[in-house]
């Protein structure tokens, strides 16, 4: 096969820092055709395992941009399988991560889950420093609406695979649910769907949207409403929950620009009234500084529970 675009970076990337990306399956081979994916419709469906690229190849692929970094004094944090289909069905994969390790770089892999049920598949994922799965629904119906599975892959083989593989992994390990309009936003969903990630124990449980055109037109990104309220449901039993909107936030300092600094943590996390005021408080301003957010279209006010809540405005929602 072609070696073009099997490695690419060192990319930023909030969840990994700076990241050295590895297209390990040709695109876009896939075990899910998701009504949202940002590279279009799967062109070959998989469930079964295979060699695609030699893991020399890759090996080779990877000291060049490794020795490319190191003289443009670039830093790689990680090198990540994030292919254009999904990562575990190369059957090398484990190989791959072994002669890896030579680089002495940590190793993360992003993957749908859809073969988490396989022993092989997690055995090697235990060998990574990160793994990032997918947690679009646990209802049969709301997974294959959102994810179109292919029709050999089982939701509840797919989720106890995933129990097994949390209760023994000593990485970093998260999780990513994609919120579509209309699909996966309904309380039902959410609450049993946090039910199920809380009990993974991520270190982080993120909260995303398509920000780029997804494989289907019809196909639309929660709003910010839906996103507050799926926020608040997994806040209510996971312990650390993250939007991850496109915006690179940074939400642990107060740099003297309160209004950067909101729209830092509001791309984050959304801030409840009382959080927002005394972060105004801190930096001697008053409630004008969010008036004029809203005002100008940066900011947006919500309801849940009871309280008000503000959240960066997906300006990125306008581009799909």
């Amino acid at each position: 096969m072609q070696e073009h675009n099997l490695i690419f970076g060192p990319i930023p990337s909030r969840r990994l820092g700076r990241s050295l990306g590895i297209n390990n399956i040709p695109p876009k081979i896939c075990s899910y055709s998701c009504v949202y994916c940002q590279i279009g419709r799967a062109i070959e469906m998989d469930y079964q395992r295979k060699a695609y690229y030699a893991p020399e190849q890759i090996f080779r692929e990877v000291e060049k941009k490794v020795e490319e970094a190191g003289k443009n004094n670039e830093k790689i944090d990680y090198l990540t399988f994030v292919p254009d289909g999904e990562a575990t069905l190369d059957v090398n994969l484990g190989r791959e991560v072994e002669m890896l390790k030579h680089f002495d770089i940590k190793q993360a892999i992003i993957t749908n889950s859809s073969l988490m049920d396989r022993e092989d598949v997690r055995n090697e994922l235990m060998k990574m420093d990160l793994v990032s799965v997918k947690v679009d629904s646990v209802l049969h119906g709301i997974w294959k609406k959102v994810d179109r599975p292919h029709k050999n892959l089982d939701l509840d083989r797919i989720k106890n695979g995933l129990q097994q593989f949390a209760k023994q992994y000593k990485g970093k390990f998260i999780t990513e649910t994609m919120m579509i309009d209309g699909i996966n936003d309904n309380e039902e969903s959410l609450k049993k769907t946090a039910d199920f990630i809380a009990h993974l124990n991520p270190a982080v449980a993120y909260i995303s949207i398509p920000t780029r055109p997804p494989a289907r037109k019809n196909v639309k990104p929660a709003d910010e409403i839906q996103v507050n309220k799926a926020y608040q449901i997994f806040a209510e039993k996971i312990e650390q929950v993250e939007l991850l909107l496109g915006h690179e936030g940074n939400a642990f300092a107060h740099s003297g620009d309160t209004k950067k600094d909101i729209l830092s943590i509001t791309a984050v996390h959304p801030m409840r009234d009382d959080s927002i005021q005394e972060f105004l408080d801190k930096d001697y301003q008053d409630w004008s500084v969010i008036k004029q957010l809203i005002k100008d279209g940066e900011l947006l006010e919500t309801e849940f529970g009871g309280h008000k809540f503000y959240l960066r405005k997906f300006t990125d929602r306008q581009q799909i």
